[in-house]
This record gives C-alpha cells, sequence and structure tokens, in this order.
C-alpha cells in the first residue's frame, strides 16, 4: 500500500530480518544448483548421445541361426568367438577385402576370460582346418545338410552372402569344441582399419625386409618395399597389411601369419592397457570397431559392448596367452590333434589356464577325499558306450556303473578313434537333460550335442585316473600349450613366425 507522503509502506523487504533477505540469501545457492543440474543433464545428454551413436553403428546377426543343439552354458568364466572377415562391401575392396561377392572368415579366434577376471585365453583356428560343419540356416529359411571333413572358414560362406554367416561358424566352433560361445563379434578389415588408427597405432616387429610381391604373389616384379626390418608402430591400411602378410617371411604358411596375428592382437592389447580401460578412452576404439562392427544379439548394445569391455580392464597382460589349436599338417590342409585339443576344451570347460592351475593360481587336484557316489536314477534313459582309449574293458566298466543306476545299457564298443583324451556325453536333439544325468557319474565329461538321435558315452583317458564317481580328475594339461604360448607382455620379436 502507499503511504501519505507517496512512498510505499506495509514492506519490510528491505529489513535486515524482512523475508526478503531471506529470499535474497538463497539465490546464490539455487544458482548453484541451477548450474549443477543442468551439468548433470549436459553430461547425461553427452553420454546418452555416445550411446544413441554407438547403437547406430552396430549391427547384430539373427539367433535364428543358431543350433537348437547348443552346448550346456559355461559354469565359469566366459567364451568369445572373434571373427575376421574379409568381405570386400563398402570400403574393404579398397582396403584388400576378397576379391568375390561372397564374405569369407580370414581369422577365427576363440577367447575365454577365466571367472577371475585376470587370466584369459585366445585359441586361433586356422582357416584350413578339417572340422565337421553341423546344419546352417540358409538365407531362404532353410538348414543344409552337415559336412564332413570340410574347410573351417567355409563355415561363414554359406549361404553366399556378402555379409557372412557368423552364425554358422559359432555353430561350427561351439561343434568342434563342445563349448558354448557366449559372445560371437565380426570384425572387417575397414573396422580393423580404423581401431587400429583410434589407438594410436601398434608396435610390431617385421623379421626382414618385405615387398608388394610378398602381399600379393601374382605381382610379376617384386614392387616397392612396404616393411623395413625391425620395430615399428602400424596402424591404418600398413596394419592390415602386416597382419595378412603370408608369403616371404617364414615358411609362408598360414600357421607363421596366425603367429604373427597373435603377435599383433597382444600389441593392441597392451595399447590399450596402457591408455586406460574407461569409458573416455574406449569411445574413439568403440567408435571405429562398431562402424564395421557384426555382433551377436546378448551384444547389440552400446550399453552392453561397453560393459563387456569394461570387465577386461582387470586381465594381466603376462596372464593374456595366445595359442594355437593343436594341429598337424594333413596334405594341404590342417588337422586337429587328439587327445591334445580335447584336453584343451576340457581344461577351458574347467576353467584351468593352460599350465593345468586353476584361474586363481591354485593347482587343480583331486580332493583327498572323493565324494561320495551321487544319487542318479537313469530309469528310462538309454545309452550306448564307447571306449575312446586304448585300455581294454573301459566300456564294460561303464555299462556296470551305468545298470547299476537305472540306465539302460544298448551296446558297448570300441571308438572309432582310441585317442580321447577327456569322456563326453553325446546327446541328440531335445535329450540334453538326459545327458547331464549321464554326465553326473562320470566326473569331468563333457557335453556335445549331436545331430543323432540317442544318447552316446565315449570314454577318455580321464576315466582312467577318477577314483571313484562324485570326484574330480585331475588335469593333464598338455605341457607343450603352455611351452609354445605366447603372452601378451612378450617382447614384439619372438616367436614370430611357424617356420
Amino acid at each position: 500500500m502507499t503511504g501519505s507522503d507517496g512512498e510505499t509502506t506495509g514492506s519490510s523487504a528491505t529489513g535486515p530480518d524482512g523475508p526478503g533477505r531471506q529470499r535474497s540469501g538463497r539465490r546464490p545457492l539455487r544458482i548453484a544448483l541451477l548450474i549443477v543440474v543442468s551439468f548433470l543433464v549436459l553430461l547425461g545428454g553427452g553420454v546418452g548421445w555416445i550411446y544413441f551413436k554407438l547403437n547406430g553403428n552396430i549391427t547384430t546377426f539373427g539367433a535364428d541361426g543358431l543350433s537348437d543343439n547348443r552346448p550346456e552354458g559355461n559354469a565359469a568364466g566366459q567364451n568369445v568367438l572373434v571373427i575376421g572377415s574379409d568381405s570386400r562391401s563398402g570400403d574393404n575392396s579398397r582396403l584388400g577385402g576378397g576379391s568375390g561377392d561372397v564374405g569369407r572368415s580370414d581369422t577365427a579366434l576363440l577367447l575365454h576370460v577365466y571367472s577371475d577376471g585376470k587370466h584369459a585365453v585366445g585359441v586361433s583356428i586356422p582357416r584350413d582346418t578339417l572340422v565337421d560343419i553341423p546344419p546352417c540356416r540358409l538365407p531362404d529359411g532353410s538348414w543344409t545338410s552337415t559336412r564332413r571333413n570340410a574347410m573351417f572358414n567355409s563355415a561363414f560362406s554359406v549361404g553366399e552372402t556378402a555379409q557372412g554367416n557368423p552364425a554358422c561358424t559359432q555353430n561350427t566352433v561351439e561343434r568342434l569344441t563342445g563349448l558354448r560361445m557366449d559372445h560371437t563379434v565380426v570384425i572387417d578389415f575397414e573396422g580393423f582399419s580404423r581401431m587400429t588408427s583410434a589407438v594410436g597405432g601398434v608396435q610390431v616387429c617385421v623379421p626382414q625386409d618385405v615387398y608388394e610381391r610378398d602381399l600379393s604373389p601374382s605381382r610379376t616384379t617384386r614392387g616397392k618395399r612396404i616393411f623395413s626390418k625391425g620395430v615399428q608402430t602400424v596402424s591404418g591400411q600398413k596394419a592390415l597389411d602386416y597382419v595378412r602378410i603370408r608369403h616371404g617371411i617364414g615358411d609362408g604358411s598360414d600357421i607363421g601369419r596366425i603367429q604373427r596375428q597373435q603377435a599383433f592382437i597382444s600389441g593392441l592389447f597392451k595399447k590399450v592397457k596402457s591408455r586406460g580401460f574407461d569409458p573416455t578412452t574406449l569411445y574413439p576404439l568403440a567408435d571405429a570397431a562398431t562402424k564395421s562392427m557384426t555382433v551377436d544379439p546378448g551384444l547389440g548394445s552400446a550399453k552392453k559392448l561397453m560393459s563387456f569391455a569394461m570387465s577386461l580392464k582387470s586381465i594381466d597382460l603376462h596372464n593374456t596367452k595366445f595359442i594355437t589349436i593343436p594341429w598337424r599338417y594333413q596334405g594341404e590342409r590342417v588337422a586337429v590333434v587328439q587327445p591334445d585339443a580335447d584336453q584343451l576344451w576340457a581344461d577351458i570347460r574347467a576353467d584351468r589356464t593352460i599350465d593345468g592351475k586353476r584361474a586363481g593360481g591354485k593347482k587343480d587336484e583331486a580332493p583327498a577325499t572323493p565324494s561320495a557316489t551321487p544319487t542318479v536314477s537313469g530309469a528310462g534313459i538309454s545309452v550306448t558306450v564307447y571306449n575312446g582309449t586304448t585300455t581294454p574293458g573301459l566300456a564294460a566298466r561303464a555299462a556296470d556303473t551305468l545298470s547299476s543306476h537305472g540306465f539302460t545299457v544298448t551296446g558297448t564298443t570300441n571308438a572309432e578313434t582310441q585317442d580321447h583324451a577327456t569322456t563326453v556325453v553325446g546327446y541328440g536333439p531335445g535329450e540334453r537333460d538326459r545327458a547331464r544325468t549321464v554326465a553326473q557319474l562320470f566326473p569331468g565329461a563333457g557335453l556335445r550335442p549331436t545331430t543323432t538321435p540317442g544318447i552316446s558315452l565315449t570314454l577318455g583317458q580321464t576315466y582312467l585316473t577318477e577314483p571313484s564317481p562324485g570326484a574330480s580328475a585331475p588335469s593333464t594339461s598338455p605341457s607343450k600349450l603352455d611351452k609354445d604360448a605366447r603372452s601378451a607382455d612378450d617382447d614384439p620379436c619372438s616367436n614370430l613366425s611357424y617356420g
């Protein structure tokens, strides 16, 4: 209201203790809160934009191409299948992609991350390895028949599409190893090139001068020198040339190239570790990779992909090993060596490192006092027993164990080969639960799906050392794998080429 002298009265806003004074005192606090909230909104918006951008990059392949008859999930650790594609789609052709319109797999690595989060092993599978390729889904929705003794890399080309068939390769690896893949990632040449540039290059070692003809043997002249002998940092096209080169170094074999690829992956991991595992440093790498990456639905979002990447931050360089599946030449192809390969898969399944220890560092030994025979009822379950060793009488011994628990044994005989390292329970479609019941009586037995109805038990060398049903068998890890393994912290010039 207005006083008689024309001044405003009835307000104490300017008084020392009036409410107006209190509002003035709170204003800086409100401004500070507004600034903090605005910052958080901007920060959240920035993170949201990053995830939105990465989500837009990611391509997934359909889970409908995965087999309905997959191995059991992993009790410990996780398995990731990494496939390098030489597709010529997009910018891949200018980088040296395949010469046709069908996607092909140039490299495959099975990465097992141990349950302690500090150990990992990468197992390379040569592209010329002879394997059985199980039924795979074609683009029209039909399924192929099992192909025996086929080249491993042909699985990726089933269906003859430009993007390849990662689900078929995953099915093939699961059939080969008896291990369930938690994730599968496909990276093409363009993505690989971008990734190496995003981290500022990777240190490699070239054992001798390399020329253009070494990379492209069809050239009539030696061409320019593309690498000088010695240690150097490469990225982009140069990095691609390094991991692709096959001729002119060592014996010119794919096995030799795999060893150089393992050295490169070691260097890449070392570089990423040195930069730090946090979203800020990982984003450029993730952005580069996802632009040319295809993943399984389980990694089909930026949040899932970044979460997986962060789960690798505690892995120790020295405890990250790279090996090649136990192999031998079979003519011009590569054959899997048994029982070494089966023992490797058994070790991975049990989360044992390749030196025969648990990932936590404790030697994996059988318990001092074997546990009691488990209560197992085999009523209504029929099993055929095969002796996969050279020791006579094992099939009959296992048959007696099965019969005493109510199983019906439909036959006992020798397996096609007697070099099985571990015991395996094979099961047909829809019979996984029954196979689990059988496996309870045979400690350390793996489960392996088959396309043939029925349940089979193939006894391996571990059955000879089992003290009794219910006790764990000791590891017989192949020492050669541990001896030949590359650690991620090895000198880049060490063990570079087979031959």
